[in-house]
């Protein structure tokens, strides 16, 4: 892959994959520390994964609208200096045992970490050219299917042998390393702030207010941007009830005893599949067009969680998160290759800014409704129905609505160029 070739992009990768690896244990070691503990409450572990989540709606009006106006270097800089002084805060909570402090540390932490993703995804998409926003986006997949593959078995690794304290410091070195490599990074100034120099004591509500604003407009001027947002939000919805229901299915249906052992089996199926697919998505995405690729993932993989509520024996169960990955890979990377090219670099943050809470609050929608109806009113068996339902909605609007707008985007597009093309030679001539 040529932007490996790119020596900022290396940096800015390794530093995402730090961070994303240590927090993934950490937080692995401390669902299996809940569980255990309080093994008749799944209210907790649900409780916990909320406060991954939630953070957004106190803070989407601001993260994007920093990203675009403020140095998105530092912004990511002092989203992990942040970030370390408080996993330094978990950990004495977590060593004390004031679970409702530890809550507390989660959902400031996660709230910091909101201002990361935004600022980093602009400093990439200002490195990269736009026939390498493809290859960024598999790459971005194939890191996933890592941290699936070891992610949950190194999380109950290390709450067996270090204990969730161990797995919180592991966590804290991941936002070190990330720090470090941002730091050594050297962007050039249209990179690093595009629409130019910023200061936070010019963030005033309302110029707050009416960047924001203009990230609405920007997306309700382009109908393609605003259906895949629409159908964004269905998927946080699932991707909460996939928070918690494997772990759930495993603890109290499939392997009541040996939960944690098929918890990092699954983990690692679905990590292999997630590497497939990305080899898949990578190959397919050369051949066919991004909105094809995201429509036959969707369908299948919204077909394959309705057949999951049928399955009983555990070996299977695991088997078909294999698939799951295989068939999820390739809209992940049509999805990330897709919105750079069809998002103004300038806009970009103002955009997430939209995404990040629609999605967030649906997934903090499906934990809630899971933590008040889970195991009373509702079994594991609706959940896999009603999720597997929302996938297949999903690709439904999906196939009316995106191969009309792609084609309206991409002739909007070619006209654009052509005149700017004309006007350039106009100038010169």
């Amino acid at each position: 892959m040529n932007v490996f070739q790119n020596r900022m992009f290396v940096k800015l990768f390794t530093a995402s994959f730090f961070s994303q690896l240590g927090t993934m244990i950490g937080n692995m070691a401390f669902a299996f520390f809940l569980l255990d503990r309080f093994s008749s409450q799944p209210f907790y572990m649900t409780l916990a994964e909320m406060m991954y989540s939630l953070p957004t709606l106190f803070v989407f009006f601001i993260v994007g609208v920093a990203a675009d106006r403020m140095n998105r270097k530092s912004i990511c800089l002092y989203s992990n200096y942040i970030r370390i002084g408080l996993t330094a805060l978990l950990f004495l909570s977590l060593f004390l045992e004031v679970l409702p402090l530890t809550f507390l540390i989660l959902f400031l932490r996660g709230a910091v970490a909101k201002f990361f993703a935004p600022a980093e995804i602009g400093l990439v998409q200002g490195i990269l050219s736009k026939d390498q926003y493809m290859q960024a986006a598999g790459l971005n997949q194939t890191v996933f299917g890592l941290f699936m593959l070891f992610g949950t078995a190194l999380g109950a690794l290390a709450y067996h042998w270090i204990g969730v304290e161990g797995a919180v410091v592991i966590d804290g070195l991941g936002f070190i390393l990330s720090a470090l490599l941002i730091r050594s990074c050297s962007f050039e100034e249209k990179v690093e702030q595009p629409n130019g120099p910023g200061k936070w004591r010019d963030m005033s509500v309302k110029t707050v207010w009416v960047d924001f604003a203009e990230g609405m407009r920007y997306i309700w001027r382009k109908p393609l941007l605003l259906s895949m947002i629409t159908g964004f939000i269905l998927f946080g919805f699932v991707n909460g009830g996939f928070a918690v229901l494997p772990l759930f299915t495993l603890k109290y249906k499939l392997a009541t005893g040996e939960y944690e052992k098929f918890a990092s089996l699954y983990s690692i199926c679905l990590g292999v599949g997630v590497l497939a697919g990305s080899a898949l998505g990578a190959i397919l995405a050369k051949k066919i067009k991004p909105h094809v690729m995201i429509i036959g993932s969707v369908v299948s993989s919204g077909l394959m969680v309705i057949v999951g509520n049928y399955i009983t024996d555990v070996w299977l169960f695991i088997l078909g998160f294999l698939l799951m990955g295989i068939l999820i890979a390739p809209a992940n990377i049509a999805i990330g290759g897709w919105m750079p090219q069809i998002v103004d670099g300038k806009m970009m943050g103002r955009v997430n800014a939209w995404i990040d809470p629609l999605m967030m609050g649906a997934q903090s929608l499906a934990l809630g409704l899971i933590a008040l109806f889970y195991p009373r009113f509702v079994s594991l068996d609706w959940i896999y129905i009603v999720l597997g339902l929302i996938m297949l909605v999903v690709a439904a609007f999906y196939t009316i609505m995106l191969p009309k707008q792609a084609a309206e985007e991409e002739t909007l597009s070619k006209e654009t160029q052509e005149k700017a093309v004309r006007e350039a030679a106009s100038v010169s001539g």
